[in-house]
């Protein structure tokens, strides 16, 4: 039997931006002096196009260079430097090598100057507003389900017996294993609540937990599989389910595309890997170039009555400073766009 999808109505009317500081956001995380910070600064430009209410927090680690950091603010980003987090050290071996710096994004929790946040990979774009997902209910913990038929899941039962819960009726789980495994959702975006407690509950359980090959992909799997509410497909489409199950795709619904299979990164695009040369793939490349390349979505700092660029009032490093210590004033300064 199909799991159980939150279904939502149509989305919700983009209001005129509050002259207050949201207590919501968009949030990724960047690390190292790579490319990555192209994917990240065309995430910016993509929000923008589609009228996100709400800005897009960088957490940055400390390797990450100055002047990849100006391009993010340039375009209008919310970069917050955090400090890295790793895990135990043992002999586990990850599905990837760099998995291992993703344990990271945990810290991303100890943003409570805002009371919701939907976390999107750098290698993912927004091409339909879903500023509506903020008004889920509250309490939950909310993101699209995997698929098992990758390689990298050679190891698992649920790829031995040829079991997927994108088609869960296709090979029925056997009664003989027991209980199916638990709904499975991909990390590269969902929909959260930071809160102090829950931070400190995750580091404290990261340090009695072992690594596994998905990294922090499977931990938050662990960690919130109680209260994980899987959302539809539209809402991160990673690119292998063109392939792996193109009948749970209606592409021209799809609000979130994940650029994460091999050779998709628009900034690095060859078409030469295997399946880049399908016209569903070269067509979704385009797509993420067209904005990339948009002069016009390029962020505009605030101007006076005057017409004059002025700064915004950059209270980020105050209120983060105070809601570490518990305590966020209601403060009402004029807020960045939205990134």
């Amino acid at each position: 039997m199909a799991p159980e999808v939150v279904q939502l109505g149509p989305k919700s009317t983009v209001l005129a931006k509050p002259l207050t500081l949201p207590n919501r956001a968009y949030v990724t995380f960047l690390a190292g002096n790579g490319d990555y910070v192209k994917g990240v600064a065309g995430l910016a430009k993509g929000l923008r196009k589609v009228k996100s209410a709400y800005p897009l927090v960088v957490a940055v680690l400390p390797d990450v260079p100055e002047e990849h950091r100006r391009i993010l603010e340039s375009q209008g980003c919310i970069v917050r430097e955090i400090e890295p987090v790793y895990p135990p050290q043992n002999q586990t071996r990850f599905a990837m090598a760099y998995y291992v710096i993703n344990y990271s994004k945990l810290r991303i929790w100890k943003f409570v100057e805002y009371s919701k946040m939907i976390y999107l990979d750098g290698d993912i774009q927004v091409y339909d507003n879903i500023d509506h997902l903020f008004d889920l209910p509250d309490g939950n913990f909310y993101a699209v389900m995997d698929c098992f038929c990758e390689q990298t899941w050679s190891h698992t039962p649920q790829a031995k017996i040829g079991y997927c819960q994108q088609c869960p009726d296709k090979v029925r789980w056997p009664a003989e294993m027991g209980q199916p495994p638990s709904l499975y959702f991909n990390a590269g975006m969902f929909v959260f609540e930071p809160s102090l407690e829950t931070y400190e509950n995750l580091l404290a359980t990261l340090k009695v937990t072992a690594p596994t090959p998905f990294a922090e992909q499977d931990f938050l799997n662990m960690f919130f599989k109680d209260i994980y509410k899987p959302i539809p497909l539209v809402y991160n489409l990673v690119l292998a389910m063109l392939w792996r199950h193109p009948e749970n795709v209606e592409l021209e619904k799809v609000k979130v595309v994940h650029y994460c299979a091999a050779g998709s990164k628009p900034w690095r695009y060859t078409g030469k890997e295997e399946n880049m040369q399908r016209e569903d793939v070269k067509m979704l490349v385009q797509k993420w170039w067209e904005i990339y390349n948009d002069e016009s979505l390029d962020y505009k700092k605030p101007t006076n009555c005057e017409g004059e660029a002025v700064e915004p009032v950059k209270m980020q490093p105050l209120l983060a400073a105070l809601s570490e210590g518990g305590a966020v004033p209601y403060v009402t300064v004029t807020a960045p766009s939205a990134a």
